[in-house]
């Protein structure tokens, strides 16, 4: 069932329906937008990996978040290492054995 669109939503559908909405892309920017799209729809092989229970729970709820299949989000990750546009953040410091408080507040 079609989700219902807003007045918002119906202005801009209108907008590109009659033509008027143009495009700020350059033309190398769309050349690299299709290449792109074209590598990351051709799946031509598979792969199994093994990964830990907690590994694979993370991914799935990303992949709820993001509203992708948990599959295609972990191809997609692996895609952007490859071509290098993954970035590297700090990890967060999970808390050590010491500062984590205990049942008896020790």
């Amino acid at each position: 069932m079609p989700v219902p669109i807003d007045h918002d939503e119906s202005d801009l559908l209108q907008a590109f329906e009659q033509g008027q909405l143009k495009s700020v892309a350059t033309k190398s920017e769309l050349a690299r937008f299709k290449a792109a799209a074209r590598a990351t729809a051709l799946k031509d092989r598979r792969v199994n990996i093994r990964l830990s229970s907690g590994d694979l729970s993370d991914i799935q709820v990303k992949a709820l978040e993001e509203g992708v299949p948990y599959q295609t989000l972990i191809a997609s990750v692996l895609h952007k290492y490859v071509t290098g546009r993954l970035t590297e953040r700090p990890a967060s410091r999970a808390p050590s054995a010491k500062s984590t408080p205990t049942k008896h507040g020790a």
